[in-house]
């Protein structure tokens, strides 16, 4: 991770557009893949070689709204474009590394206990679970450890299986842990998981460069879990107020169907196991 963080965001989305996407004419062979810098700035109705100090990291202080005009040449949705903004400092609010702990509180965790049927449990900006009631660690059972996220979709073979679009879940991973970059560049933990990550996996390294940009809010998750087949899944993350940085991600099944009564079959099976061991 360089401190150019500005400049590598702007490079790489600007790679990942083509002309016909932003109505822009193509003659002759591009030399690089995406839109030229010239071509951004006019998009932007900025100087050409302003876009160009910018991307080289020797302007690192432009307005919010300039970045709001890149943002839309750049087409980036809202995820994106609030991380541009942070990139630039001109969120200072929106940091929270200064108040960031891994302490999950004992009435979070008797809330999370509070719902045996619904897998339950608490992340950190890293994407490290912090805490899981007695059905996530069920259903994260397939992992050893089952302790990050990231770690856990990358280097862990069995992410491969339990993940059935894995692609996807690949491309949400790392754009969870680009938006905590943009928060918090300087994070030890995030830094050490991404040199990590971009030392052991190219799938990884491929994504982190893209700089795909995505927050952790709702979504659906199919998994493959070995004990009881296919699940579907929805997840709803909430943040946890009294510990900025962490969130609390809650999944559900279709009340009644086939992965609620695998979710089901999934918590008397582990529950038995851990009686079994006592």
């Amino acid at each position: 991770m360089t401190d150019n963080h500005l400049g590598e965001f702007l490079r790489a989305r600007r790679a990942a557009l083509r002309p016909q996407d932003v109505g822009v004419a193509s003659h002759g062979v591009r030399r690089v893949a995406g839109l030229r810098r010239e071509e951004v700035a006019v998009l932007a109705g900025m100087n050409a070689d302003y876009y160009t100090r910018l991307e080289q990291g020797r302007e690192r202080h432009p307005s919010a709204q300039v970045l709001d005009a890149l943002g839309g040449a750049l087409r980036l949705d809202s995820h994106a474009h609030a991380h541009l903004h942070r990139l630039a400092g001109t969120t200072p609010g929106d940091r929270f590394a200064a108040h960031t702990t891994d302490r999950v509180g004992p009435a979070l965790r008797q809330l999370m206990d509070g719902y045996p049927g619904a897998p339950a449990f608490v992340i950190n900006p890293a994407l490290d679970i912090l805490a899981a009631n007695a059905l996530a660690e069920a259903l994260h059972s397939p992992f050893e450890p089952a302790d990050n996220l990231a770690r856990m979709a990358f280097l862990d073979p069995a992410g491969r299986r339990f993940y059935t679009r894995w692609g996807r879940t690949a491309e949400a991973v790392v754009g969870h842990l680009r938006q905590s970059a943009g928060l918090d560049p300087d994070d030890p933990r995030l830094r050490a998981l991404v040199d990590d990550l971009t030392e052991h996996s190219a799938d990884f390294t491929r994504l982190w460069r893209s700089h795909i940009v995505r927050g952790k809010t709702q979504d659906t998750k199919h998994v493959l879990h070995p004990d009881v087949g296919a699940l579907t899944l929805t997840y709803q993350s909430f943040d946890v107020r009294d510990a900025p940085g962490q969130q609390l991600i809650v999944y559900q099944a279709e009340p009644a169907g086939p992965s609620a009564q695998a979710l089901s079959l999934l918590g008397s099976i582990h529950a038995t196991a851990n009686r079994a061991a006592l």
